[in-house]
């Protein structure tokens, strides 16, 4: 298995994704077999959410944890939107958030989009708290905000940086209790649009808000987004200023010392298909499914490939990537240019 140090870390070049599948114990049994596996083959990084699958995607981490060295896995969790709880098996969601949440001063009704996105420091600790204990651990080692781009589509740029100061501040805190490690933001649209766009983020001012909440020793130190044969955003769009010059986002991290976390690289199996004998040698793979993931893998600035993985016929593929080089950046370039 390849890996990358990242400060105190050493994350394995593939990760393990955990979105997709119903909240049934037959698919939470397929996770648990597929994810045991991987940690037995070297990988080590398994991203999570606490609404992916009604927290039980999450509640399957913490039975494979109990099985394993926890340092043995790099886990990250992502908080943000409301998530149901498959255990509760509430009827009424909205009198469930309501009464939860809006009534115990977590959230106000004007701090939820209407996409379910909440960004207060209250609602960020109630969902970090639950993750642990889903999780069954005593620290989390990368806590995202989920698509807190979501946000901009009701307050503006000024109001929504002070709400990221709010929480930075509170994950510092959690790091100064030991339940974490790092932080940072696992967005969808924020990183890939051009600048004009509402919901645009500008890395280069998100890290100075965490140095403004902590300093140059913060743990803002991760980012994850989409990026695959269909969504190059994040390579060929310049779209985060600084300095008076654009760069994109991957250059960005690069720049700031932030690892990126890949998600959907093979846009959940939609750009999986039959690829001609030209395409797997300008590729340098043999098999079909291997191509968006070489692709993804050998971009420069790509730190850790995210791939939803349930069962373990799909991980064995997956991870034969392994077994070929990356292509270099020349021909990542070429391929941009020959597509055009």
């Amino acid at each position: 298995m390849n890996y990358k140090n990242f400060l105190d870390l050493k994350l394995s070049e593939i990760g393990i994704g955990t979105y997709l599948g119903s909240p049934d114990e037959n698919t939470n049994k397929n996770y648990e077999e597929t994810i045991k596996k991987a940690v037995e083959l070297g990988i080590n990084v398994v991203d999570t959410a606490i609404n992916y699958r009604d927290m039980e995607s999450e509640r399957v981490i913490g039975r494979v944890l109990k099985n394993i060295d926890r340092k043995s896995l790099i886990i990250s969790t992502k908080g943000g939107y409301f998530p149901r709880d498959s255990r509760l098996k509430v009827e009424n969601i909205t009198q469930y958030l309501k009464e939860n949440f809006i009534d115990k001063g977590i959230v106000s009704k004007e701090d939820i989009t209407p996409y379910g996105n909440m960004l207060t420091p209250k609602y960020i600790d109630w969902s970090f708290e639950k993750s642990l204990e889903n999780l069954d651990t005593d620290y989390i080692d990368i806590y995202f905000l989920h698509n807190p781009e979501d946000q901009l589509q009701i307050v503006d740029k000024q109001t929504f940086y002070k709400k990221l100061w709010t929480v930075f501040r509170l994950l510092e805190g959690k790091v100064n209790q030991g339940k974490l490690r790092y932080y940072g933001l696992a967005t969808w649209n924020g990183f890939r649009v051009p600048p004009d766009h509402i919901q645009h983020l500008n890395l280069f001012e998100i890290f100075d808000i965490a140095k403004d909440v902590r300093g140059e020793n913060h743990h803002f130190r991760f980012i994850q987004l989409p990026y695959n044969l269909a969504m190059t955003e994040s390579y060929t769009l310049k779209n985060q200023y600084y300095n008076g010059k654009l760069y994109s986002t991957l250059e960005a991290t690069q720049i700031l010392g932030i690892y990126t976390y890949i998600s959907a690289p093979l846009f959940q199996g939609r750009i999986v298909r039959r690829f001609d004998e030209n395409a797997k040698k300008l590729f340098k793979v043999e098999k079909d499914v291997h191509i968006p993931i070489q692709f993804v893998r050998s971009t420069p600035g790509v730190g850790t490939v995210l791939i939803g993985m349930s069962k373990v016929n799909h991980l064995l593929e997956n991870i034969e990537i392994e077994n070929y080089p990356k292509l270099e950046k020349e021909e990542i370039d070429f391929i941009f240019s020959s597509s055009r």
